[in-house]
């Protein structure tokens, strides 16, 4: 505890010889008892005393001039600070009932009268002085405690929020751990198949009927691993802002039916009753990003309603907003889960998702996707087996009229001439088997050095060009053909693995038309294909 200052005595008398008198009488006493002693000759001159020391006690004169010891007892106890000091007064003549009254009023704690004993000074001066010291004790102990409570009370709050963010740490890494888990029973199940259908192709004896059932199933399974890496590369470029939409005019309600109708040409809606009610609703956005977000709804839906039950699709204007609404009566969800039942990893971590199977990711991607198109996804439900309501409203934008009849415009019927620049053996065999067998004249190099010299001698109309190409790169190999008056009109269209905004610009800066990210399936090939041949048409 820090050392304890020395209590301090004023003494107020206008007379010179008792102001000595009582002063040297306390110096006596004053190293034993702890204490020091100060004069005053005046009210005034107590007052200021006051105001820049602290006392134990003061003794006081109450015949003064000007201002007696009733006055300045009396503006003594008017400050806050120094309102508790006890007061003695001292007095040459034996004060009446009156006087002794008008003194304790004025904050007297006791008398004295002249001439003083030295005893009964003693005595009283020092249980002022005890009380002082023990007053200052107290004052110190409790700003002592009041600092360790503080001091304490940080300590908590630091270790309770190491705690918190600990035990996120472990529910995080255990969503983690869980979500790696079906993520590699995802990957599996596929690839077994894959890998089964394979060797069944090539088991001497197997019938042409067993061969084709083989492919359809290395083809389903090939489009599901596809699904599942999109996924995956979707989230993590939506998560980290890196997604780079390309917005249109777009009728939702026309989008959402072209799922609906995917989704029954496959059969998965066939055991279901399906209410729905597409009014048009126009919006600012990306199609491809906005059947994503419509078609991991409608799927979300249907794994989670059992066969029998119900799913209602609407799409309505709501002033400035379109709103999509899928409702179904499925199992519902949780109270504790709804929440955060869009965060990521939190449904891979739920019991009921690894016996659906997938990922688990498809509603976190939504909510990235809507938020990236300046929109919001919400989640309700009343509870397990009470069905679930997912809400997706968007930024209205103003409708688009429908485009003339195109059919008559000229555009030549024959087919473009196509070269594939593309280093992996196995998928420059596919794409060009597949594009031959769509009709399309095809040429193909193996490198980036000889694509450039096959385009020099005989110019494609459209370059198919792998950007991770041994020699030269793909951007190396759009420059030297951009550079080339022969092959600048060529039309270039990236084929690369990366999807990322950057991987996109970049692409673009080196001079291609068209990014497209692999795996590619031969519907998006050709469309990408056929839009090359209405631009050269419509130059020509």
């Amino acid at each position: 505890m820090p050392k304890i200052e020395k209590s301090k005595i004023l003494v107020v008398n206008d007379d010179a010889a008792s102001l000595l008198a009582l002063t040297s009488l306390l110096d006596q006493w004053a190293e034993e008892s702890n204490y020091e002693v100060l004069g005053a000759r005046s009210g005034q001159d107590a007052l200021r005393q006051v105001l820049l020391h602290d006392f134990a006690v003061i003794l006081l004169d109450v015949n003064m001039p000007g201002m007696d010891g009733f006055e300045t007892a009396e503006a003594i106890h008017q400050r806050a600070r120094s309102a508790d000091i006890p007061i003695i007064f001292v007095t040459a003549f034996l004060a009446d009932e009156i006087d002794r009254l008008k003194a304790y009023q004025r904050g007297a704690a006791d008398f004295m009268f002249t001439p003083v004993i030295p005893q009964i000074l003693r005595a009283k001066v020092q249980v002022f002085v005890t009380l002082a010291t023990k007053n200052e004790e107290l004052r110190q102990q409790a700003n002592k405690l009041s600092q360790r409570t503080t001091e304490l009370t940080a300590t908590n709050k630091r270790l309770t929020r190491e705690i918190e963010e600990r035990q996120a740490a472990e529910r995080k890494s255990h969503a983690k751990d869980e979500f790696l888990a079906m993520l590699g029973h995802e990957l599996r199940n596929p690839l077994s198949a894959i890998s089964s259908a394979a060797s069944l192709i090539g088991m001497a004896g197997a019938g042409a009927d067993t061969v084709v059932r083989a492919r359809t199933i290395i083809q389903r399974q090939s489009q599901h691993l596809s699904r599942i890496v999109d996924d995956l590369l979707d989230l993590s470029r939506a998560m980290s802002g890196k997604i780079l939409l390309s917005r249109q005019a777009t009728d939702v309600s026309a989008l959402v039916g072209a799922c609906l109708d995917t989704f029954r040409a496959t059969g998965r809606t066939g055991n279901y009753s399906l209410n729905v009610d597409l009014a048009p609703g126009w919006v600012d956005g990306d199609p491809t990003r906005l059947e994503q977000i419509a078609s991991n709804l409608i799927d979300n839906a249907l794994k989670y309603t059992p066969a029998g039950g119900t799913i209602d699709i609407n799409i309505a204007e709501d002033g400035d907003f379109v709103v999509l609404t899928v409702t179904d009566s499925g199992v519902g969800i949780a109270p504790e889960l709804l929440p955060h039942v869009f965060d990521v990893f939190v449904q891979g971590a739920i019991t009921i998702d690894r016996a659906q199977g997938g990922l688990g990711i498809g509603l976190a991607l939504v909510r990235r996707l809507v938020e990236l198109h300046g929109g919001s996804v919400s989640a309700r439900s009343d509870g397990a087996s009470a069905g679930s309501t997912f809400e997706i409203r968007l930024p209205r934008a103003v409708p688009v009229q429908a485009a003339p009849d195109q059919s008559d415009t000229g555009v030549a019927a024959g087919k473009a001439s196509v070269l594939l620049i593309e280093d992996n053996d196995d998928g420059r065999e596919m794409m060009a088997t597949m594009l031959d067998a769509y009709g399309y004249a095809v040429r193909y190099a193996a490198d980036g050095v000889e694509g450039v010299e096959m385009a020099f001698a005989n110019a494609p109309d459209v370059a198919l060009v792998d950007i991770g190409l041994p020699g030269i790169d793909g951007y190396e190999v759009a420059r030297r053909l951009r550079k080339d008056p022969a092959t600048r009109s060529v039309k270039l269209i990236a084929l690369t693995g990366y999807g990322l905004e950057e991987d996109q610009r970049r692409v673009l800066e080196a001079g291609f038309d068209l990014h497209l990210v692999k795996p590619v399936g031969i519907e998006q090939l050709l469309a990408a294909i056929g839009s090359c041949e209405v631009q050269t048409a419509s130059a020509k």
